[in-house]
């Protein structure tokens, strides 16, 4: 068990495999590093593949403050430094993503070499110019819905993301799995982290961004309509957009021998 711990004296944990080109693979909202198991491993077999759970997730530890993108991105970057890798592509997926636009603005290409955006639209909430947000949490009123769910049945709520994560019914194991994973995630996190994320708008960056990019869409994805993360490929200069044509938001897992061929070849490439 590999563990660093922040400049605001948090410790996190992490995991390499592997040798080559470095993958770093950050998961989404109270998810973990054991997400991308059934992609981690044979990544590993041509990448150092490095894993992170964000603080409050995982392994992690449980600390009540500090659930901001910004200082996820912070530890993002405390987490490249300590390991002191160079040119690495950096993979993110849903909330994930957004931390890794927030790393980029806030310390440019520092360390990076390849952007890979899976399946998150740059605005959460709807309004006039975006219809796009996120299907279940898409203004202060159902983000209030979302924590009241969170607080008094955490553990329902945790059951509740397998069959929206999912385009497949998903198996029981699958549900337990998943579950148990977001519920290392304290509800006070979850909802903290929720609150900064819901109201962030990367539009005006994306343009902006330098790095070669990825864009992996589901195009069965119950969390953001297809075209909300679609977008994220238009706006981005030359990024590369991918449809997964048989998942829902979860594309690296039920797809997952697509999705590593995918991102082995935009890294070779």
């Amino acid at each position: 068990m590999a563990t660093f711990f922040t400049n605001d004296h948090v410790e996190l944990y992490y995991e390499v495999k592997g040798t080559g080109s470095p993958l770093l693979m950050i998961p989404g909202w109270t998810c973990t590093t054991q997400f991308f198991k059934k992609n981690s491993d044979v990544l590993a077999k041509d990448f150092q593949v490095i894993l992170l759970d964000f603080r409050g997730h995982g392994e992690s530890e449980k600390v009540l403050h500090s659930h901001r993108i910004s200082r996820y991105a912070m530890d993002v970057k405390e987490l490249l430094d300590q390991l002191d890798v160079k040119d690495v592509t950096v993979l993110g997926w849903s909330m994930g993503v957004a931390v890794l636009w927030s790393y980029l603005e806030l310390f440019g290409n520092h360390r990076v070499s390849k952007l890979i955006c899976v399946d998150q639209a740059p605005l959460q909430y709807t309004g006039p110019d975006w219809v796009w947000g996120q299907n279940g949490c898409y203004d202060v009123e159902m983000f209030i819905r979302t924590c009241c769910a969170i607080e008094y049945a955490p553990r329902e709520s945790a059951e509740g993301l397998a069959f929206g994560c999912l385009y497949h019914q998903p198996t029981p194991e699958e549900v337990k799995f998943i579950a148990d994973e977001i519920s290392k995630c304290p509800p006070k996190v979850r909802i903290e982290i929720m609150r900064d994320h819901t109201n962030l708008d990367w539009r005006d960056l994306l343009p902006l961004i330098n790095l070669p990019t990825l864009v992996c869409v589901a195009r069965h994805s119950a969390v953001f309509d297809w075209q909300g993360s679609a977008y994220v490929a238009e706006q981005i200069p030359e990024a590369q957009l991918v449809f997964f044509e048989d998942s829902g938001h979860m594309l690296f897992w039920e797809e997952a021998e697509k999705f590593n061929q995918v991102v082995a070849n935009f890294i070779k490439a």
